[in-house]
């Protein structure tokens, strides 16, 4: 436990930073996981749709900082390559 009342006050801080963090992390992960369901669904509009709202979802998360800006764009490009290939072919 800190002893300083800056350093209790940064306990505190980063508690609470970890909580918002995690539900950043938890909507992503669940937009991502839906994107790729409707992606291997078949259904085209479906897919575009998901897979867009997933995008902003990471976009929004990598603009809080709860996730990496590059992590984002990497995700952001798996997703859309999946798409791709999935209407496409």
């Amino acid at each position: 436990m800190p002893n300083l009342k800056s350093s209790k006050k940064d306990m505190i801080q980063s508690r609470v930073r970890r909580v918002r963090n995690q539900a950043w992390q938890s909507r992503v992960k669940t937009a991502v996981r839906g994107a790729r369901q409707s992606i291997a669904g078949g259904d085209e509009a479906a897919a575009t749709a998901a897979a867009r709202a997933a995008s902003r979802l990471l976009d929004k998360a990598a603009t809080k900082g709860a996730i990496h800006r590059r992590q984002a764009v990497r995700r952001k490009a798996r997703l859309a390559r999946r798409l791709s290939k999935a209407t496409s072919g």
